[in-house]
This record gives structure tokens, C-alpha cells and sequence, in this order.
């Protein structure tokens, strides 16, 4: 193994080859003055590099706390620093750990404020509309203010833009609803009408998101609007024409088969605008049907006109006939003919006066019923005393026949319903006069007066009253006479039938003066007993103005 080669080595041999070459001291002192020259020139430019390296890893050591500084500054820590002991290297160690820490948070500080402004820039461009696809790489970050604050500026700006894009997109989304509902019920085209809003609405496969700016959430509002009053439009015109169409079954009399085809439109005719929802109600080619089928009822109508006419007068007829009011038939029909034959009126017209004239008559009839449900009870009150008339009549009427017991039923149910007509009759009369003063009409009943029918009814009433109390005042007097002939001949003779017990009637009423009697013990008898027919041979009838006096007590013993 060679020895290692040195200075001194080098200088030994140097010297042997100068011995060898023969130079002159002088020139070995002059190379050997310049070889130590040029080794300190060697040195000397070490040494500048070395102090230069040195400056170096000053000023890398200076800058790293100074960057040091500015991301603590940026990123807004708190921590502390400083440089520590030991050499320069193993300060630069030190602190590099810190920097290369400080300039990872940073980095990744600088993504998070990239993500939230991108996603603030990206719903900030989708609330104004304007179209622009934002970029992330776009966002630009200010790298000088990267605290945690600054970042929850941001995130609560992103938080506040997040609900209003939510608040803006549901906005839409019932919007799109109620556009759809109203498509459905109108039957139009419901991706059609949105895209001509925005093409990202008719969107189904969600490539692009829906767009929520202002104008998108005008348009949307404006549509909706215009389909609401469409949809007010149809369905006022469905209404009408279902109005028309029920007044023309109810006219021509249609079966109910047939009308049943036409319920989904009938069913409407009460209906807000709000109820109607069912689908496809308010499609165009069902008003089209609508307004064919009207069309077609109305020349069918006009075909049969004339005997809707007629029909219409024979239910005005009708109704003045239920309520006994006075009317012309003959007289009403031929008018009707005179004017459809003459051409110069218009039937349709004819026939809504026809209708006018059939509400006033109802009208009428209704003010008249309270006063004809008065009349029918007091007639049957009145057939009712009739009944009982004839009933007393009948000199068997106690015998123990069939069905007696159901007459005496009757004759007690009638004498109380016989007591009540004074009161009955008063009542009518005072409700007819009341009517009378309200219209300034007399109430007239099968074309009579009914007040004076009244008072026909209260005067003869009065009458026959008043031959009753007579008959009684005869019958008396009889019965006087023959208890007196009894007590003088010892028998009592039989009583005539009193003259006044005729079989005059009322008129009205046609009640009869009963033939029966009160005996002083109470027992009602039949007059003319025939047990004591055979004792009495001649009894003169009392005159009417007999007067019984009183017996004095000779003749009496």
C-alpha cells in the first residue's frame, strides 16, 4: 500500500528534481515563494466561501423566522418562538420543524378557505342567475388573513347562503307543485310549461340543478298566476254551461241515465275554484263536449217548445187549483195558442215569463197555506158537527150493534173538536183580514170571498143556536105542563115533538137540529115514549107563549 502522499513529501521530491535539473537558489526560492502564494490564495477563497456559507445560514435562519412570523401572523397563532443555543445548523434544525408545521396549517388553512368561498361564489352565482360556471381553482384566497376567525366569517356567510338556497329551492319546488296540480286539472303540457320558465326545471335526470334566482321564482309566480285565472276562466264557463245543461234536462225531462254521462261536470257546478282538483276536469275538449251537448238540447228544446209551454201552463193551473185561487184555463190556453201561432213571440222568452209566473203563484200559494190549513180544519170540524147531527138522529145509536162503540168514540172526539171552531173560526177570520190588509186583495176561496163565507158560516151558526135555545125553552115548557097534567089527571101524557125541531139545515155545514132531549133526571130519551102512548088519548100541543103558573094548595090537594 503507497504511503500517503503529503506537502512535505511533494517538497522532497520537488527539490530532487531541481537537483537534478540544476536550477539556481534564486529560482527555487522564486517557485517556491509562489507556491506559497498560490496556497494562500487557496485559503484565502476557502475562507470567503466559508464566511460567505456562513452569512448564508444567517440569513436563512433570518428569513425562516421571519416567515415563521408572518404565517403565525396569517394563520393568527399564539404561539411563541425563539431560536434556542447550539450551532447555526442546529438552529436551523430546530426551527425548521416549526416552519415546515406553520406551512402545512397554512396549506391547509388555504383549502379550506378555497372550499368555502368556492362554495359561497358557486350559491351566490346560482341566487343571481347569472349562468357562470365558477371554477375552484378561481377562488382566490387572501393568504394574509387566514385565522380561524376570518374562516367563520366565511362559514357562517356559506351557512346563511345554504338556507337561503334551501328556502329559495323549496320556494321553487312548490311552485313546480302547484304548476303541476294546475297542469293536471287544465291538461297541458306540464314539462313544456316549466321549461319555457328555465330549461334546468324540465330537468329529470337532475344533470343540472334547478335554478333558484329571483327572476326563475318571478316567472314561476307570474305562471302560476295565469294558470289560476285560466283555470278561474274554465271553470266559470263549465259552470255555466252545466247550469244551462241541468235547466235543460230539468226543461225537456231527460233521463236520468242520460245525465249520469255528464256527472263529472255537474258534480262542479257548486264548486269554488279551490275544491276542483280532479284530473283533467277542466281540459278543453270537456268544455267543447259541454258546449255540443248544450247546443244540441237547444234545438231539441226549440222543437219542443210549444208543448213546454202548455205544460208549463198546466202546472200554473195546478197550482192555483191547490190552493183554491180563481183561474181562466180555457180562456189562459187560448191566449197561448192565439200567440204561438202568430209567430211574433219568442217562445224562449214565453216560456221564462211562463217560469216567472209559476214562481209568483208558488209564492202566492205559500202566503195562502197557513189560511188554507185553517179552512180544512175548520171544514172538517164542520163535517164533523154534520156527523154528530145525524149521528143524534138515530134512535138506535145506543144499541149494542157493530161498530157502536167506535161511534161513541167519535161523537166524543167531535163534540170537542165542535168546541174548539168558535175559537177556530175566529182565529181564520182575523188571519184573513190580516192577509187582506198585506196584499189589498180579497182572500178569495173557489172564486167566494172567504170572509164571507165566514160570516155566512158565523150567522147561521148564530141562528141555529139561537132555534136551539128555543127548542129547549119549548121542550121545558112541555115537560112543565105535563108533570103539572100529571099531578092533576094522575098520568102523564106523551110529549109532542116540538114544532121548532124542523129539519131545516145549515147551509154550510149542513147540521140538522138534533132531536134529542134531557129529561129532569138527566137521562137522555127519544121523544114520544111508547109506554105511555096508550094512556094519553088527545094532548093538544102548548102553544108557544104558554106561561106555567104556579098552583095554589086547594087545587093541589
Amino acid at each position: 500500500m503507497p504511503s500517503p502522499t503529503t506537502c512535505g513529501s511533494l517538497l522532497q521530491e520537488l527539490q530532487v528534481i531541481w537537483d537534478e535539473i540544476g536550477e539556481s537558489d534564486s529560482e527555487r526560492d522564486k517557485m517556491l515563494l509562489e507556491l506559497e502564494q498560490e496556497c494562500l490564495d487557496i485559503y484565502r477563497r476557502k475562507v470567503e466561501r466559508t464566511r460567505k456559507y456562513k452569512a448564508d445560514l444567517h440569513q436563512s435562519l433570518a428569513d425562516a423566522e421571519a416567515e415563521i412570523a408572518c404565517l403565525v401572523s396569517a394563520l393568527g397563532e399564539h404561539a411563541s418562538f425563539s431560536r434556542g443555543k447550539g450551532t447555526l445548523k442546529q438552529q436551523i434544525s430546530a426551527i425548521r420543524s416549526i416552519l415546515e408545521d406553520l406551512r402545512s396549517k397554512k396549506e391547509q388553512r388555504i383549502k379550506e378557505f378555497s372550499g368555502i368561498q368556492f362554495q359561497i361564489a358557486q350559491i351566490s352565482s346560482e341566487i343571481a342567475g347569472n349562468g357562470q360556471s365558477i371554477n375552484s381553482v378561481d377562488a382566490q384566497v387572501d393568504e394574509c388573513d387566514l385565522t380561524v376567525k376570518k374562516l367563520g366569517e366565511l362559514k357562517a356567510h356559506l351557512r346563511e347562503l345554504q338556507n337561503e338556497k334551501n328556502l329559495r329551492l323549496q320556494k321553487v319546488n312548490n311552485n313546480l307543485s302547484t304548476i303541476h296540480e294546475l297542469s293536471l286539472v287544465l291538461s297541458i303540457n306540464f314539462l313544456e310549461t316549466v321549461n319555457e320558465v328555465h330549461p334546468s326545471l324540465s330537468d329529470s335526470k337532475n344533470v343540472q340543478s334547478k335554478s333558484i334566482s329571483n327572476d326563475t321564482i318571478a316567472r314561476l309566480t307570474g305562471v302560476i298566476h295565469l294558470l289560476k285565472q285560466e283555470k278561474q276562466q274554465r271553470l266559470q264557463k263549465l259552470q255555466s254551461l252545466g247550469n244551462a245543461l241541468i235547466k235543460l234536462w230539468d226543461l225537456l225531462e231527460t233521463p236520468v241515465n242520460e245525465q249520469r254521462k255528464f256527472d263529472h261536470v255537474t258534480s262542479l257546478v257548486s264548486s269554488s275554484v279551490d275544491e276542483v282538483s280532479m284530473l283533467g276536469c277542466l281540459a278543453l275538449d270537456v268544455i267543447e263536449q259541454m258546449e255540443v251537448e248544450v247546443e244540441h238540447l237547444n234545438e231539441y228544446k226549440a222543437s219542443k217548445m210549444k208543448e213546454l209551454v202548455f205544460k208549463r201552463q198546466h202546472e200554473l193551473e195546478e197550482i192555483y187549483k191547490g190552493v183554491h185561487m180563481d183561474v181562466d184555463s180555457d180562456a189562459a190556453r187560448q191566449i197561448l195558442i192565439s200567440l204561438i201561432d202568430s209567430g211574433n213571440v219568442d217562445l224562449s222568452d214565453l216560456l221564462s215569463s211562463m217560469d216567472d209566473q209559476i214562481a209568483k203563484a208558488k209564492e202566492e200559494a205559500l202566503s195562502r197555506k197557513d189560511i188554507l190549513d185553517k179552512v180544512e180544519k175548520w171544514k172538517h170540524g164542520a163535517e164533523e158537527e154534520q156527523w154528530l147531527d145525524d149521528y143524534e138522529k138515530d134512535e138506535n145509536r145506543y144499541s149494542a150493534g157493530r161498530g157502536a162503540h167506535k161511534n161513541l168514540k167519535r161523537a166524543e172526539k167531535a163534540r170537542i173538536l165542535i168546541s174548539k171552531l168558535p175559537s177556530v173560526v175566529e182565529n181564520l177570520i182575523a188571519k184573513v183580514k190580516a192577509w187582506e190588509a198585506e196584499k189589498r186583495i180579497p182572500f178569495l176561496y173557489d172564486k167566494v170571498p172567504l170572509l164571507s163565507i165566514l160570516d155566512e158560516y158565523t150567522t147561521q151558526c148564530q141562528k141555529r143556536e139561537e132555534e136551539k135555545r128555543r127548542c129547549r125553552e119549548q121542550k121545558r115548557l112541555q115537560e112543565q105542563f105535563a108533570a103539572e097534567q100529571e099531578a092533576i089527571y094522575g098520568s102523564r101524557p106523551s110529549i109532542k115533538k116540538p114544532l121548532c125541531q124542523s129539519t131545516s139545515t145549515n147551509t154550510m155545514a149542513g147540521t140538522p137540529v138534533g132531536r134529542r132531549f134531557t129529561t129532569p133526571s138527566g137521562r137522555h130519551v127519544i121523544s114520544g115514549g111508547k109506554e105511555r102512548r096508550e094512556s094519553i088519548r088527545v094532548t093538544k100541543p102548548i102553544p108557544l107563549n104558554y106561561v106555567a103558573l104556579p098552583k095554589d094548595d086547594s087545587v093541589s090537594r
